[in-house]
């Protein structure tokens, strides 16, 4: 009687468990079906006959031995150390994160190394369950090595271009990178193979970590948010230049998301200039500071030039249209006009 109490208190436990922490339904319905029916069995002492049974029945393919047990463990503790190892990553990760007293970068690399970790030790398990001698293996080890070395070796740079990368801080999440072909982004995802880069348009450019390391690239808001851009204008000859730079430095300042006013330092306030003496008018440019990119949201340089050709309408200024001047040399000239012309 003690006996069958024990069996149903063990289970009970086993499916209060089950239910209460195993929070991945597939998960817990192997568990349900699977485990409990397992351990129904260890409990009554008919377990061990019934792996001997499975043990029986199996095929020898030349020196390897394949049992229906042997097929049946795998299988079992693989997605259980498979299920674990998740956990344990997943777990992991979370803590680390919430490690207010480490930098991002840090706690990356920390994740990151982690991660690796349990998927090499929950290997190293699987290969002990599916009967591999792990010191046999070692001996291969080194020729394994050397073939990987050579075989993957675009994925090792990979893999150690993004630990640089984390470590050395030139590249972060948020970050607007311009590659050396001239692709551009917005850094969305770091990993150890590839870095994501999310361009205005909504595509995505997967760009191996090693491009990071070896090849040139400019990070434009990596140190300092705040750029610097210029809109080109021109106007006619007969303006009064000294008057529209004021009414220029103007408008662009009222745009919102220009820096201006006096808390601003001098050099970073809109500055309307010359250019360059044109064939038709005089080229003129505005240049201005402003946080982020100046495109996809934060289109700014679209609104200004808006804003320019409202002021120069509303005041009275002319954008000039390409012109030639002709001069006739010999003003006396006669055409002689033959008869059906």
């Amino acid at each position: 009687l003690v006996q069958s109490a024990l069996t149903v208190a063990i289970l009970l436990l086993f499916y209060s468990v089950i239910r209460n922490f195993v929070q991945n339904r597939l998960a817990a319905e192997v568990f349900k079906w699977l485990g409990m029916p397992l351990l129904f069995l260890h409990l009554l002492g008919i377990l061990s006959d019934l792996v001997a049974i499975l043990e029986s029945i199996s095929v020898n393919i030349g020196n390897i031995e394949i049992s229906v047990y042997g097929i049946a463990r795998v299988a079992i503790f693989g997605s259980l150390l498979f299920w674990l190892g998740r956990i344990s990553s997943k777990t992991g990760r979370t803590f680390i994160a919430h490690q207010e007293s480490l930098d991002i970068r840090t706690r990356e690399v920390a994740a990151k190394l982690f991660e690796v970790a349990i998927f090499f030790l929950i290997s190293l398990l699987i290969l002990q369950v599916m009967g591999i001698n792990l010191t046999t293996l070692a001996v291969f080890g080194g020729a394994i090595g050397v073939g990987i070395g050579l075989g993957l070796q675009a994925i090792a740079s990979n893999f150690i271009s993004g630990i640089i990368i984390l470590l050395d801080r030139s590249v972060s999440i948020g970050d607007y990178v311009e590659l050396d072909d001239g692709r551009t982004g917005i850094v969305r995802e770091l990993n150890m193979r590839s870095t994501t880069l999310e361009t205005f348009d909504g595509k995505d450019i997967v760009v191996p970590n090693e491009k990071f390391i070896a090849e040139i690239f400019t990070n434009w808001t990596h140190k300092d948010k705040s750029q610097r851009y210029r809109v080109d204008f021109s106007v006619a000859y007969h303006s009064d230049i000294r008057k529209l730079v004021e009414i220029i430095k103007a408008v662009v300042a009222s745009h919102p998301q220009v820096f201006s006013g006096d808390a601003v330092p001098f050099e970073e306030r809109p500055d309307c200039e010359i250019d360059s003496f044109g064939d038709s008018g005089i080229n003129m440019f505005v240049e201005f500071w402003m946080e982020g990119i100046d495109d996809g949201k934060n289109r700014v340089g679209g609104d200004l030039l808006l804003m320019i050709l409202e002021a120069l309408q509303e005041h009275g200024y002319e954008i000039p249209f390409p012109q030639r001047e002709i001069r006739v040399v010999n003003k006396d000239f006669s055409i002689n006009r033959k008869q059906g012309d």
